[in-house]
Parts: C-alpha cells; sequence; structure tokens
C-alpha cells in the first residue's frame, strides 16, 4: 500500500534569496542531519545569464533500522539521487528525490518547494509531498512502510532548524542581505551584501485560511503530528478539488471532523460533505443573524454562557434539573428547541475562536456544566427522552469535537435512569469526557469543580461567589402551550423503544416474571425502567449471595421457592413492592453493594381480570462511571396521570 506524507506550508521570515544561501551550506553534510553520509555533485549546469541553475547529486544514507533489518537486507548505507532547479527569476527551488537503492523492490519520491512568500516578498515558503511503496521486500513489507514513514515525518522535522541554523551562520559572517538577480547580473555568494542590518520584522500576515503553516498550527490549532498535519493537508486540498456549493471549511472544521473520524480522510469527507449539505438545507450559517429567541425560552429556558473553564474554554451552564421540559416542548415544540440548540452550538463555534485570541492559545471545544438539582421521574417524560436523543443525534453528526469537557453535578438517586438511556446514543469519545458528581460537596471536593473553574467564577447556586444571569427555570404555565398533540399513551411507550432497548412480557394473574442479575461489581448500579401497558403489576427486588440460575417466564413460583436453593438461601427484599398501575411507570436504580444474585420481580396479582402486559428495560453501570455518593438509590413512579398538571 503506498503511504504518502503532505506538509503545512513553513514560513521562513527571511528573503528567498538568504533561504538559498542557507539552503547550499548544508551540502555535502550538516550535523543537524547526521543519517547524510555524504552528497556528490554529478552534473551542474547554470543558464539564462545565472538566473537557472540545474544540479544533480547522489546522496549516500545510513539506513536507520533495527539491527535484525539491516541483517535481513545486508547493507548499511543507501543512495538517493537528489535533482534540484533554482529558478532566481521566479524565485523558486524545486527539489525532487528518488532512491538509487532498491528501485525495483522499493519506490520513493520526495519533493519540495522553496517559493517566496505570495503576499510578503520578503518571507520564504516551503513545502514537501513524499510517497513510499514497498512493493516486495524480503517479506517484511508493512512493517518497512510504517518504519519508514515514520522515520521520514520526523526527519522532516529538522528541515527548518537546519535553514534557521545556516541563516544565524550567515549571520555571524555580516551576510544579512544577497541581492535578488537582474538581467545584467548574476546572483551568488560572491556578491552578498556584508553588512551588519538587521533585516525588518514584518508585520504578520492576514489569515485567508490559505496558508498553513507551523506557527499557525501552534497559535490556532494545537499540538499535531506530522502525520496528522499531513492529512489536515490532503483534506483542505480534497475540498478544494471538489467543485461545490458550499463555502469551503476551514482548518479548525477540518480537524475537528478529522478526529471524530481517527484521521481517516475519507470517512471526514464523507461526515464533513453530508454536514455541509444540512448546513446548506437548514440555513445553519444564518442562524446567528436571524434567529430571535422565542419569549417562553427567554423567561423558562434555564441555560446559559458563563465566563470559561481553567482551560479557556467557554462555559455552558445547563440547569437541566429546574427545566420544565414537558411545558416548553408543548410551548415551543421539538423543532424549535432543536434550533436554540444549533444556536447555542454556533454561539459555542463563535466563542472558541474569540478565546483563541484572548488567552493566544488554540481553544477549539467547549465546557458543559450540568445541574441536575431537582431532577425527578417528571423529566423522564417520553416525549421529552426522544426530543433529547433526536437533539443528540444533530449535535454529534454536526459539531463532533467541540465537547471538551462535560461537568455533572449534584446527580440525584433518579439519574442513572436517564444515563443509561441517553447514553447509548453519545459517541464514545464524547461519552469518555462526562465527569458526574453526586453528593452536595461537589465544590471543594478534593476531586470538585475547582479543578476545573476558578473559584470566583463557581456561580452561586452551586455555592460560589459568582453571580449568573442564567434563569432559574420553574413551571411554564399552561395558557402558553401551544400543541396538545404531544402522544402521551400508549404510543409514547413505542417512541421510547429505541433500537430495541426495551422488551415486553405478558403475565397471566398469579404469575411471576424474574430478571437475574449476577454482580462481579461492588458499587456499580442496577437500573430499570418499565411501564405497565394493561392491569396492574407488583415489583420489587431481591438479593442473594448465591449464584442463581435464570429460569423461564411460566412459572408461579420465584426463583427462591425452587427446590435446589430451598435449604440454607438467604434472600433479603432490597425494595419495597410498589404497585403500577395501567399507563404508568416505574423508574429507578440501585447501588449493588456486593457480589451475589440481583432479583427483578414482577407479579400479576391473582385478582386481576386479565393479564398484565409491561415494557421493562434494565441496565448495569460500571462502578467506575460515577464520583460523588451515589448511595440509597430507591425508585419512584413516572406516569401519565401523575405529569398532567
Amino acid at each position: 500500500m503506498v503511504q504518502k506524507y503532505e506538509s503545512p506550508v513553513r514560513i521562513y521570515k527571511y528573503p528567498f534569496e538568504l533561504v538559498v544561501a542557507a539552503y547550499e551550506r548544508r551540502f555535502p553534510t550538516c550535523p543537524q542531519m547526521p543519517i547524510v553520509l555524504d552528497c556528490e555533485v554529478i552534473e551542474d549546469s547554470v543558464y539564462e545569464n545565472g538566473s537557472r541553475r540545474d544540479t544533480k547529486r547522489r546522496c549516500k544514507i545510513a539506513v536507520e533500522a533495527p539491527y535484525l533489518i539491516k541483517k535481513i537486507i545486508g547493507v548499511d548505507v543507501v543512495f538517493f539521487i537528489q535533482k534540484n532547479f533554482l529558478d532566481m527569476k521566479t524565485r523558486t527551488l524545486n527539489i525532487e528525490a528518488t532512491n538509487e537503492s532498491f528501485a525495483t523492490r522499493v519506490e520513493i519520491f520526495e519533493k519540495c518547494r522553496y517559493y517566496a512568500h505570495p503576499e510578503n516578498p520578503d518571507w520564504t515558503c516551503f513545502d514537501q509531498t513524499a510517497t513510499l511503496d514497498i512493493k516486495n521486500f524480503f517479506g517484511i513489507e508493512h512493517s518497512m512502510e510504517k518504519m519508514g514513514m515514520k522515520q521520514y515525518t520526523q526527519t522532516t522535522l529538522k528541515g527548518k532548524e537546519i535553514i534557521e541554523y545556516f541563516v544565524n551562520e550567515l549571520k555571524l559572517e555580516g551576510i544579512t542581505h544577497v541581492d535578488r538577480w537582474e538581467a545584467d547580473t548574476t546572483v551568488s555568494l560572491a556578491n552578498a551584501s556584508s553588512t551588519t542590518t538587521v533585516l525588518a520584522e514584518k508585520p504578520p500576515l492576514c489569515r485567508d485560511n490559505s496558508i498553513l503553516d507551523a506557527d499557525y498550527i501552534a497559535k490556532y490549532l494545537g499540538q499535531l503530528t506530522p502525520l496528522q498535519e499531513s492529512k489536515l493537508v490532503q483534506l483542505r486540498k480534497r475540498f478544494e478539488q471538489t467543485p461545490s456549493e458550499h463555502p469551503e471549511p476551514d482548518y479548525q472544521t477540518l480537524l475537528r471532523f478529522l478526529r471524530a473520524r481517527d484521521f481517516s480522510i475519507d470517512k471526514a469527507t464523507a461526515m464533513l460533505q453530508e454536514s455541509l449539505q444540512w448546513r446548506k438545507e437548514h440555513r445553519i450559517d444564518d442562524i446567528l443573524g436571524e434567529y430571535k429567541t422565542p419569549v417562553v425560552v427567554e423567561k423558562y429556558f434555564p441555560g446559559g454562557w458563563h465566563h470559561h473553564d481553567k482551560d479557556g474554554r467557554p462555559l455552558y451552564i445547563l440547569r437541566l434539573g429546574t427545566m420544565d421540559v414537558k411545558g416548553l416542548l408543548k410551548s415551543v415544540g421539538e423543532d424549535e428547541l432543536l434550533k436554540l440548540t444549533l444556536h447555542i452550538c454556533e454561539e459555542g463555534l463563535k466563542l472558541m475562536k474569540e478565546a483563541t485570541k484572548l488567552f493566544g492559545k488554540p481553544i477549539w471545544n467547549w465546557c458543559l456544566l450540568v445541574d441536575l438539582d431537582g431532577l425527578s421521574m417528571r423529566h423522564l417524560w417520553r416525549p421529552g427522552v426522544k426530543a433529547l436523543l433526536r437533539i443528540i443525534e444533530t449535535v454529534e453528526k454536526n459539531y463532533p469535537e467541540t465537547m471538551g469537557r462535560v461537568l455533572i453535578v449534584r446527580a440525584p438517586r433518579v439519574f442513572p435512569v436517564l444515563w443509561t438511556i441517553v447514553s447509548a446514543f453519545i459517541d464514545e469519545n464524547t461519552r469518555s469526557k462526562f465527569l458526574f458528581f453526586g453528593g452536595p460537596d461537589c465544590m471543594h471536593a478534593e476531586d470538585g469543580l475547582e479543578q476545573y473553574i476558578d473559584t470566583d467564577k463557581i456561580p452561586s447556586f452551586l455555592g460560589g461567589s459568582c453571580n449568573t444571569l442564567i434563569h432559574e427555570g420553574g413551571l411554564v404555565p399552561k395558557h402558553l402551550y401551544k400543541s396538545e398533540s404531544i402522544e402521551e399513551s400508549n404510543g409514547a411507550v413505542q417512541s421510547h423503544d429505541h433500537h430495541g432497548l426495551y422488551k415486553s412480557v405478558d403475565l397471566k394473574p398469579g404469575q411471576l416474571f424474574e430478571l437475574l442479575i449476577y454482580n462481579t461489581d461492588p458499587k456499580s448500579v442496577l437500573t430499570w425502567d418499565f411501564e405497565v401497558l394493561k392491569y396492574d403489576a407488583l415489583f420489587a427486588v431481591y438479593h442473594t449471595d448465591t449464584e442463581l440460575e435464570q429460569r423461564g417466564n411460566d412459572n408461579f413460583s420465584s426463583v427462591f421457592d425452587a427446590p435446589e436453593y430451598k435449604e440454607g438461601l438467604n434472600y433479603k427484599k432490597i425494595e419495597q413492592s410498589v404497585k403500577c398501575r395501567p399507563k404508568e411507570g416505574v423508574q429507578g436504580s440501585h447501588e449493588m453493594a456486593s457480589t451475589g444474585t440481583y432479583v427483578l420481580q414482577w407479579m400479576c396479582p391473582p385478582s386481576c381480570d386479565g393479564p398484565a402486559q409491561l415494557m421493562y428495560f434494565h441496565e448495569i453501570l460500571s462502578s467506575a462511571n460515577y464520583k460523588g455518593s451515589m448511595t440509597s438509590l430507591q425508585s419512584g413512579f413516572s406516569s401519565n396521570s401523575l405529569q398532567s398538571r
């Protein structure tokens, strides 16, 4: 497989002629490139009154490879042919290099270019590309390709240092300027001006998204490996060369989509093209100027921007626990809540760019702080969860890698249920950025918020000293409702049945259904969510230290009554029985403090006139997922009758 490397543009703040003079000094050898043992000039021709010069060299290169590979190939050195094409009139130097050794087995082609900066004639640009194709190399082609490209990218990093080194050497000799070529003169080091005048520092470039150099990367993109830089350049060129009606994405956007697809150019291209089309169809580029916040949102949506975290990320606070999800949905609708979220995301992109300038370092994602104080079963209202999942899906597709950290504070006992449902739809990389703080001491604990937010920026409602303008939320008055069409009956169950998470079961009067969960992770959390569709059902949770086996659901007796377990079986009820009526739901969670078997038990009362029908879901959350107190978790109701206010 052909390996390809393509560098970003490097900028030298010296004129082209001085850079060429420095470049010539690296031959035949230089201390910064010890693998170059010798370079012999085999052809050298000058044309057009000295304006053009073609030079051909044969370079002897030490093999940098493990001892075993050297023994296999039987050599310690290889030879390359390098051709230089210097044009002083156009101020360009093109360099091509190919391997002479093992040419039938390996193809290496490198192309480099020095040229006068298109916007600042007193600066010089440099870029390079290379391909490596190992066709037949003693059966170790794949290993050699990986090793070869890794060593090549490491070597290219030294190129700028070498030019800087020899420019400084020239300055020490008093050479700080080399005249440009003119028709009646021949430019060479012989007529170099020996003057002590230091070159004037030019003003910074006005970036136009077409120049990617080391300074730009450090200031706006952050640390990238040479191969990541290469992938970024290749992705940019792909969009430049593909006719499109969409505006060309900037480097920050390209990098975000590359990261989201593990730097696969093909996958990032497909994802970004789909997102650009989506932006056009929904006029996302105009949303910051055109979006008008609904009055209901202004009064009752408990979220807003609040300073920055300790890393300089813009900080958004959402007081989800005080949000009336049902009231907002019925007042403005699902589409309007999605539009509000997209407006927040676009604001985030803008604030990240402003933070980059403010702090003088790359800020390419933002921080979300979610306060769950007040979260209850009403937040698990089916249409609300459905709307949330739609919003998450849209944001994941179109704003990848914009979330740097998510701080979940004051997580109540019901939270694990919501997390099990929602987390399945969040990208794994994003999910790893969630930090949970369950206790009331979330600010000052050793691993609390003060690790991530300056003390004087922690909001007052979390015990800090900083006041915010973020609304506290509260119930939306019913007279502001615009829609009563959101399904809340049996259809809501179907909308909640995402990706087959929920299963159904019918129970005859007096019949039991039991789920057995064997736990090996103390402090993990068992969560459940179920809804009764017909007749009544009784629910309870038991625990025993014994490992039990799952039975079918056609039994009228509990697993604890099985003959093989009757003697010496100790078990206890850890969640008291609750009675769930038709169209009522129960969500709950329990911290599994010890190992053993946990039993979720449902029973249709013998007095029922018909079989109970229920939809159920359960999940185990690893103990590693949580910080803070998660003890004494309890069950609770989330019924349609309870929801109507």
